[in-house]
């Protein structure tokens, strides 16, 4: 049996990890009355200063201590309606600006309903670590409110001693925004947020920001990528979901400061699940996808933003995954070819957690495969929010062990540490 290193450390949804998100209400109303904007500002400015004040500081005595930096972030939340509105702030006292802000802002718990499907990649920043230790970064997906999805992230490290150590969670959570000024629109097509200067990753979120993402960014597998030059830039594929109609999009970037959100198109830009691999082969850009909601694909393109429908790599073949396959992840490089790790739906809609071999000059050759899964549903890992799940985005390699962050139940994270020759000799 295959010999398998559950760390006791689990991650859960956690509703109180809130942040502050804009609150938006109409900005027109029809036959010509004022809209409910209008009239909201206007209630405030008909406020005495002895009221402002007043009803400032309920709302700052609630919020507070709760979120970082609150003041500027009503401040910036006015200047916003300021701008649409074409108001004269020159007249408008600084408490009455906070108040203001204050209305078209709320308090959304980004975690409360679910954390789950992590990917792990090798960490931006590896200065001061001592032989056999790895510092990663993790991203997870943190479901909340409306069952709107938003990618959240961990640093920690990893030893040889299968050893995991996360860094703290900060008190407050930050979101990234566009430093464009303007919150109050939805945008389409491409988009760059960034990270909150003062904000450590682990206490950063990315929300919905386009129309096409509006309900959900979905299940970030991020990748290590090497470019043809040597440069690193760190990749991820992820699912945007607007409440009836999904696509993939891309995130790149190569600070966590700054990221590119980026649709991708042709046809195989409309289906989900697609993992890209960390270099180039043969001169060419190569994902694993899942075109058919069945079987694995093997996707080919000359740029990174363009994928057509690919050929068919791998397809159901034992009882654990008869109902469908899809990956785990972004392909990892071994001497012995590419390691990419599948997951599969049996009976009872049971998914289960298995791995291929792939040629390392032609990945369209399979060289093994896992007759029985590595990790699958049981006992206490079967219950959650979705029961009978586990489901990882990605795992690392470090050294002779595959780390492996995944998804158990869509409720929590857990943590298995594997050797990879005795995941190969199982194939």
């Amino acid at each position: 049996m295959l010999e398998v290193f559950n760390h006791r450390l689990r991650l859960h949804a956690d509703p109180s990890r809130v942040v502050v998100r804009p609150f938006h209400l109409a900005w027109q109303a029809s036959g010509g009355a004022p809209s409910r904007t209008e009239r909201l500002v206007h209630e405030v400015l008909a406020m005495s200063r002895e009221q402002t004040r007043a009803e400032l500081e309920v709302v700052l005595k609630d919020f507070e201590a709760r979120h970082w930096q609150t003041r500027r972030v009503f401040m910036t939340r006015y200047e916003e309606i300021e701008d649409r509105l074409g108001l004269d702030g020159s007249e408008i006292s600084d408490e009455k600006r906070q108040l203001i802000g204050a209305y078209f802002c709320h308090e959304y718990s980004y975690a409360a309903a679910a954390l789950m499907n992590p990917s792990a990649v090798p960490h931006f920043d590896q200065t001061g670590m001592p032989a056999g230790s790895m510092r990663i970064l993790m991203s997870m997906r943190a479901v909340g409110e409306g069952h709107i999805s938003s990618i959240a992230f961990r640093e920690g490290i990893i030893t040889d001693k299968n050893k995991l150590k996360l860094a703290p969670e900060p008190p407050f959570a930050t979101a990234t925004d566009t430093n464009d000024g303007d919150e109050l629109a939805m945008p389409e097509g491409p988009v760059t947020v960034h990270r909150h200067r003062d904000s450590t990753l682990s206490g950063t979120v990315i929300f919905p920001i386009t129309q096409a993402q509006s309900k959900g960014l979905e299940d970030l597998r991020l990748v290590q990528f090497t470019h043809d030059d040597g440069s690193l830039e760190w990749l991820g594929t992820y699912t945007a979901y607007n409440g009836s109609m999904i696509q993939s999009e891309l995130l790149r970037t190569r600070d966590f400061r700054a990221f590119d959100l980026v649709p991708m198109s042709g046809s195989a830009a409309r289906n989900k699940g697609m993992a890209l691999f960390p270099r180039k082969i043969d001169g060419q850009y190569m994902m694993i996808g899942r075109q058919d909601g069945e079987n694995l694909f093997l996707l080919r393109s000359d740029t990174l933003t363009h994928w057509e429908e690919g050929e068919r790599l791998l397809e159901p073949r034992y009882p654990w995954e008869l109902v469908q396959i899809g990956n785990c992840g972004p392909p990892i490089e071994l001497d012995e070819g590419w390691l990419l790790l599948t997951h599969g739906v049996g009976a009872m809609r049971k998914y289960s957690i298995g791995a291929v071999l792939l040629d390392k000059a032609d990945p369209s050759k399979v060289i093994g495969r896992t007759r029985e899964p590595i990790l699958a549903a049981a006992d206490q890992d079967r219950e959650g929010y979705v029961p009978n799940v586990v489901y990882s985005c990605g795992a690392i390699r470090h050294g002779g062990t595959l780390f492996l962050p995944y998804g158990v139940a869509d409720s929590s994270v857990a943590f298995a540490f594997i050797p990879i020759s005795a995941l190969l000799s199982h194939m």
